[in-house]
């Protein structure tokens, strides 16, 4: 029988509160992102699942809206992303996916967050790019930056679907941001879901955004 959330999220947020602070931080291209910041615009931060783990922790002062799953270890997440001080959208892609991203984006243009997206999950495959970012951008008009984070010594969960990266404590993590850059006028103007509606265009335009974006988080390796 699995614990409550209420019980579970305290110790969790202060573990990994402590297991960060052993961490030793490298950041690159970070000043695009707090020039975008500092005039107050949201934008739509996108990685792989694998690399999430070191995130928050390299946050600073943005305030970000991410999604996360309907599921009962979402919950667990859920409570302590929110310690951490961000806000909440619940669905997966396979239980209230659009109707979460539509709430991260309404968050977004009200309230003036970044949204931040795990581009191939919950589930993969690895390293593809889903829609979910470029709709999230779509919706809220936000530009989209690529990040990355390189772990110098992690333990890999070969058996996971993403093959998941915890890093050791007191090992050196590489976070990277890259260019922001804003979608196409095509996948701008092909509807609520770019592929959702106006046929094979606005399918090829959203795919097209998906690579574009995969070729982008490579480019950053």
């Amino acid at each position: 029988m699995k614990l409550p959330p209420s019980l579970v999220a305290p110790p969790l947020y202060a573990l990994y509160k402590a297991w960060c602070t052993t961490l030793r931080y490298d950041v690159a291209g970070r000043d695009a992102v707090d020039a975008l910041w500092h005039a107050r615009t949201p934008m739509v931060f996108a990685l792989w699942h694998d690399e999430l783990f070191p995130l928050m922790h390299v946050r600073r002062d943005l305030e970000i809206v991410t999604v996360v799953s309907q599921s009962r270890d979402g919950e667990y997440l859920a409570q302590v992303l929110q310690r951490l001080g961000l806000r909440t959208a619940r669905g997966s892609s396979s239980r209230g996916g659009v109707k979460a991203l539509i709430s991260a984006a309404r968050q977004m243009r009200k309230e003036g967050l970044c949204g931040c997206v795990t581009v191939d999950g919950p589930r993969g495959p690895r390293h593809k790019v889903k829609p979910g970012a470029i709709f999230l951008a779509q919706r809220a008009q936000a530009p989209i930056v690529p990040m990355r984070i390189f772990m110098e010594r992690a333990k890999v969960f070969e058996r996971a679907w993403d093959r998941f990266q915890l890093p050791l404590p007191f090992s050196r993590v590489r976070v990277v941001f890259g260019e922001p850059y804003r979608l196409p006028d095509a996948v701008e103007a092909a509807g609520p879901l770019a592929g959702e509606e106006g046929g094979q265009n606005a399918d090829a335009a959203l795919a097209a955004a998906c690579a574009e974006l995969e070729a982008r988080l490579e480019g950053l390796r």
